[in-house]
């Protein structure tokens, strides 16, 4: 318990917003990378997801894609990397590194998504007479965005967690106090980065389900919330309940 303390003690002490590693710059640091790369990996990922998702062709590619990339070691990748491009390319290197943990996800999520649609709903739209366009962006889109948001939540938290060790190869962010803290000893030091860590990816995982719920259409939430008072209604009204 006094080790708790003592990390407490260590985030909140006035040094941790003085010099070069102060705190607030290592979270603007963990934030830049991670924004950046999620960004980049949904720029290529949404895309395909959504033609896989549309026309129905590529998805076993697009699995054994996704498969592949999350049993590569983010780690070891990010080291090969490093080598391969030089050490004064280590921020496009780790930003690789991120971007391809998070593509899975991402690519998972966008083409799930439009699956998860049901034909009869887009077989109705296209007899109103909609376009192949229209029914893309006015239907499938809106309705698969919720398995889109949940990928996108996945490939964040994952993106968070990978950037925290590239503190290993000199990259910054709130790795580093757990990284210096380790061989030096300094356990409270160690404790107080990865409860930061832990809260930074606490808060963000909140936000994007938030997001997810929110998106949501309002007649789907809606039908939803009537489903689920109803199964509550009968659940009340059976004998086993009395």
């Amino acid at each position: 318990m006094n080790l708790f303390a003592e990390a407490f003690a260590w985030l909140f002490s006035p040094e941790r917003l003085e010099g070069a590693y102060a705190l607030p710059i290592l979270l603007g640091q963990h934030l830049y990378f991670t924004v950046i790369s999620v960004l980049i990996a949904a720029v290529i990922a949404v895309p395909a997801g959504w033609l896989i998702g549309h026309t129905g062709h590529g998805r076993e590619v697009a699995v054994a894609i996704s498969g592949a990339a999350r049993a590569v070691p983010s780690f070891g990748l990010m080291v090969l990397l490093v080598l391969l491009l030089g050490v004064l390319r280590i921020p496009e290197a780790a930003t690789i590194t991120f971007v391809l943990l998070a593509i899975p996800s991402l690519l998972a999520g966008a083409y799930t998504g439009l699956e998860a649609v049901d034909r009869r709903v887009i077989d109705a739209a296209r007899a109103t007479g909609m376009t192949q366009w229209q029914v893309f962006w006015k239907v499938e889109v809106p309705l698969g965005l919720p398995l889109l948001v949940g990928g996108l939540r996945a490939a964040t938290l994952q993106v968070i967690a990978t950037v925290t060790i590239a503190a290993y190869v000199n990259l910054g962010g709130l790795g580093w106090p757990i990284i210096q803290g380790i061989p030096l000893r300094r356990f409270d030091q160690v404790l107080g980065g990865a409860l930061i860590v832990a809260a930074l990816a606490l808060v963000v995982d909140l936000l994007l389900a938030l997001t997810q719920r929110a998106v949501v259409p309002a007649s789907i939430r809606a039908a939803s919330d009537s489903s689920r008072i109803r199964r509550s209604s009968r659940h009340a009204a059976s004998p086993a309940s009395i």
